[in-house]
């Protein structure tokens, strides 16, 4: 267990940047820290960081290493839950890293659906962009990704992919609520407000703005898509979302949405996946397939 205490400093160096900053984070000092770190690093005979002016970074043998710690802690994690499983009671945490998009209606719902049948499992909940999303699958740091238009899929195990068409959103006196669907081209006539280029909405608007020589000028660009949605319906101005992060009500009013033509905008994808050739922890599993079926029965399966 002092080993497994170990490997659980180093990583909390890597988080933290620093090593003052990890010791702040586990409550010991940084001289007890270091001395475990320069401890570990004697067992293996190279430096597993190197000092910097203003923190550490790993070294080459490091990059090495805190795979290997990762890969540890989290074949422990497993072990725990399957042992907690065998006296009947589901324990254990599961940390999701995903879209915005999530975040408003259908996570909420299905961590509350899950811990009502299991309340020992705990949950993390990281909001992070496409690249990001996959990365913490990489670094162990989320145990399942749910992303909209990944950047790259060489580290993702797909679990399901669903189909996302892009929506209008707007109040709903603004003229083009009356439409059952919205081409690209209508929206140019009126003010608009967007994501930024780091999202996936904004990386299918670009491309078909690109393939039909049609330019929308953002009078508004934010990175919070609840932001967008707000101010939308309050200044009676349009923004864009999909399906998942949809409903008809705003903290600044009503709100309605209307599909893109997907003549202009085809419809995105959205990925729940883990990390390749990880098994995960029980809880982790079996949240993963609760949400495979969620996604199935509300949209369609690409």
């Amino acid at each position: 267990m002092r080993y497994l205490a170990s490997i659980r400093y180093i990583d909390a160096v890597v988080k933290a940047g620093s090593i003052r900053a990890a010791a702040d984070t586990l409550a010991i000092t940084s001289t007890a820290l270091n001395r475990r770190i320069l401890a570990m690093e004697e067992e293996l005979g190279v430096p597993i960081f190197e000092r910097l002016a203003h923190g550490v970074r790993l070294s080459a043998a490091g990059e090495i290493y805190i795979h290997h710690i990762r890969n540890q802690l989290s074949d422990m994690e497993r072990v725990r839950s399957q042992i907690a499983d065998l006296s009947g009671v589901r324990r254990g945490h599961v940390s999701i890293a995903c879209s915005q998009a999530l975040l408003p209606y259908f996570l909420p719902r299905q961590i509350a659906l899950y811990r009502k049948e299991h309340p020992n499992v705990t949950f993390g909940v990281h909001l992070r962009d496409r690249e990001a999303a996959e990365q913490a699958l990489v670094d162990h740091s989320a145990d399942l990704a749910i992303v909209f238009e990944p950047v790259r899929l060489t580290d993702f195990m797909t679990l399901i992919r669903v189909r996302q068409p892009l929506h209008v959103v707007m109040s709903p006196d603004h003229p083009l609520a009356a439409r059952p669907t919205v081409r690209l081209s209508d929206c140019v006539d009126y003010p608009i407000a967007l994501p930024t280029t780091a999202y996936g909405v904004r990386h299918l608007l670009d491309i078909a703005m690109r393939i039909a020589g049609v330019r929308l000028d953002p009078v508004i660009q934010s990175d919070n898509f609840e932001f967008l949605r707000n101010h939308a319906v309050i200044e009676n101005i349009i923004t864009f979302q999909i399906p998942i992060g949809l409903s008809d009500q705003t903290s600044t009013g009503r709100m309605v949405s209307r599909p893109l033509d997907g003549r202009d905008v085809p419809a995105g994808i959205l990925y729940l996946g883990q990390l390749k050739g990880r098994t995960l922890p029980v809880a982790a599993a079996r949240f993963a397939s609760q949400l495979t079926n969620g996604l199935a029965s509300q949209f369609e399966v690409s």
